[in-house]
């Protein structure tokens, strides 16, 4: 068996996991990020880049260099509800330059934060490499267990992040105690042709029982289907003939497209949702980020940047820890301490809604009328700042702490740009 030491090993090459990477790397640790698939290129995961994000990016000097890459901007949000229209979030009142949603393939942003990454010389990514089990030592977590294109791999490491999502196979090792919020609907994720003169903003309808939402993505519409939890089968027994007349019945200037676009269920991907989170983050040399910590639901599109501000949270508690030696278990509660009040506010706004909206509405199988919060937004639109802050900025945003700062050789960058 291969094996290999470094600081600290970050099992997932998502948002938290490369941007964990990039940051400690930045602070002269050694790190070494995981991840099981050859590429990026996986379809239908969130490409909400909101602008807590946005202003990390701004922080660590890449912005303008990021919003050359392609992408659309969302400056407002709202939702069809029985055909009438609601606003209720205003991006355009937040702080310049990053008062926007940047809407982009999640592959690319990975990209990004991976070439910008391999820049400084700590840094290491291994694709085609999944993290299979943790070795414990002592009674603490010491690395982990890895297979990659060469076989089995051993790992050592002084802190192991799992960052491998809401599956986590770390967190599932860990004998870490999960507790479920419940999630009483899923979600099907299709494309539907996008054309010149269609919107260029985020269309919600809720109409008939169905929550039909649609988010543009170049010249295609990245679109999510609310079905009832379990529901799945249910609908392909019905027949993919049933499923796209349920479709045009909700897509409204999209329905004629409906038939070419959707010929049969293998261009539809469930997504099971699931709002949970750990009781415990950590346990020592073991860390617990983003999905792998806490899943989120799809209300909002909140959970990338969640996961990035735990991140960046996580780089400014235990990067100067991990550049003198082993991080405690106290410091690697920290960063639980830090995140997890967020995490409970923006689940619980999200379970509110899920419940006692969402839920009931395509239970009903009727067009419900509309909150009196959501018609009060639609009235007086300098309340929607608030509704845009609470989404785009979160709770508690995390800072780049410039006290980590490493300076980069520029013959790296340019090796790295090259890349």
């Amino acid at each position: 068996m291969e094996s290999l030491s470094t600081s600290c090993v970050i099992a997932g090459g998502g948002p938290a996991g490369m941007m964990l990477g990039l940051l400690l790397a930045r602070a002269g640790v050694d790190v070494t990020v995981l991840e099981k698939h050859a590429d990026f290129l996986r379809d239908f995961r969130g490409d909400t880049v909101h602008p807590s994000t946005l202003a990390i990016i701004r922080e660590l000097g890449f912005l303008e260099e990021f919003l050359a890459l392609p992408h659309a901007r969302l400056a407002r949000a709202g939702v069809e509800i029985g055909g009438r229209h609601y606003a209720f979030a205003e991006m355009s009142r937040l702080p310049e330059p990053c008062n926007f949603i940047a809407m982009m393939p999640q592959w690319d942003f990975l990209d990004f934060l991976a070439r910008k990454a391999k820049a400084y010389p700590h840094f290491r990514l291994l694709m085609e490499t999944e993290a299979k089990d943790l070795l414990a030592q002592g009674g603490r977590i010491a690395g982990v267990l890895a297979r990659g294109p060469g076989g089995n791999l051993q790992i050592r490491a002084g802190l192991t992040v799992a960052a491998d999502g809401r599956h986590s196979i770390l967190r599932g090792k860990s004998g870490l105690k999960l507790r479920e919020l419940g999630a009483p609907f899923d979600v099907l994720w299709l494309r539907l042709p996008r054309l010149p003169g269609d919107p260029a903003e985020l269309v919600g309808r809720l109409a008939a029982g169905q929550l039909f939402v649609m988010i543009p993505r170049g010249d295609y519409w990245q679109c999510a289907y609310a079905i009832p939890k379990g529901g799945h089968d249910v609908l392909r027994a019905a027949g993919i003939t049933a499923f796209r007349q349920r479709l045009k019945a909700i897509a409204g200037f999209a329905a004629p497209r409906v038939d070419d676009a959707i010929q049969d269920f293998a261009q539809v991907k469930l997504l099971s949702v699931a709002v949970n989170r750990l009781m415990h983050w950590a346990r020592p040399g073991l860390l617990c980020i983003g999905d792998a910590a806490h899943a989120m639901s799809p209300v909002g599109g909140v959970g990338i940047n969640l996961a990035i501000q735990d991140a960046v949270a996580a780089a400014n508690i235990v990067a100067p820890v991990l550049r003198q030696g082993v991080p405690r278990l106290a410091d690697l509660r920290q960063v639980q301490s830090r995140r997890e009040f967020p995490t409970r506010v923006i689940q619980a706004f999200q379970v509110a809604v899920q419940k006692r909206f969402l839920a009931p509405a395509i239970r009903a199988g009727s067009t419900p009328r509309a909150p009196w919060l959501l018609r009060l937004l639609d009235r007086w639109s300098w309340l929607r700042q608030f509704p845009a802050r609470f989404i785009g900025l979160g709770m508690r945003p995390e800072h780049v702490s410039d006290k980590q700062y490493v300076a980069l050789n520029p013959l790296s960058a340019q090796r790295a740009d090259a890349q």
